[in-house]
């Protein structure tokens, strides 16, 4: 049995896996490319495994490390295969040009697109808010980063935030998966900031935090 499925071998991929391994948690890698998830897998260390598309995910958690356009093109893909899953989509489908507003139609979410395609999965919108530096460390300023999670299934939604409490990050529940339209929205505004060359010291090593 695999606790957590990660599909992609980028940045954000390699900070999940980085987080689950300190968690303790069981991995599969799968990428497109199988050669990139055997290195990553080899990168994590432990009893990960690997592979490509064409193998089935194990995971009871699986994480869409991927942008949003191929995250859509993966969904459609393995379609049923991921019923009874929970399924965690992590993408910003932010202009990448501009920064100054989002791919996805007013009133919607990527999280939300990918939950149509996945309507026997129970989908979870989290890590959008953290950056792939900061999230392989664990933290940022000296504190441990905040996730962000947005999901219908109460369930999935615990699944979810009790990997996070054991990567050593502060979950964050913040009701249906809906509020996936305001994280997307927020964290839009964070990237501009990263890629505005007035704030040159941020330069994607920032963190989001609920203080208390």
């Amino acid at each position: 049995m695999t606790d957590i499925t990660i599909i992609g071998s980028g940045n954000m991929a390699r900070a999940i896996g980085t987080r689950a391994v300190a968690a303790g948690r069981s991995l599969q890698v799968l990428d497109r490319t199988p050669e990139n998830a055997a290195k990553l897998a080899a990168e994590l260390g432990g009893d990960t495994t690997f592979g490509g598309l064409g193998d089935i995910p194990e995971g009871d958690i699986v994480v869409l490390a991927l942008d949003f356009g191929p995250a859509k093109e993966v969904a459609t893909h393995y379609g049923d295969t991921l019923s009874g899953k929970t399924v965690v989509e992590i993408s910003n489908p932010a202009n990448a040009e501009t920064f100054d507003s989002l791919t996805v139609e007013p009133g919607s979410s990527a999280a939300e697109e990918i939950a149509a395609l996945l309507p026997g999965a129970a989908v979870v919108k989290a890590f959008n808010t953290t950056f792939a530096g900061p999230l392989t460390a664990g933290a940022a300023g000296g504190m441990p980063l905040d996730v962000f999670i947005a999901s219908d299934s109460e369930e999935a939604s615990n699944q979810v935030a009790s990997f996070a409490a054991a990567a050593g990050l502060r979950p964050l529940r913040v009701g249906g998966l809906r509020h996936a339209r305001e994280l997307e929205g927020f964290q839009l505004l964070v990237m501009a900031l990263q890629a505005n060359p007035a704030y040159k010291a941020f330069n994607w090593g920032t963190g989001l935090k609920i203080l208390d």
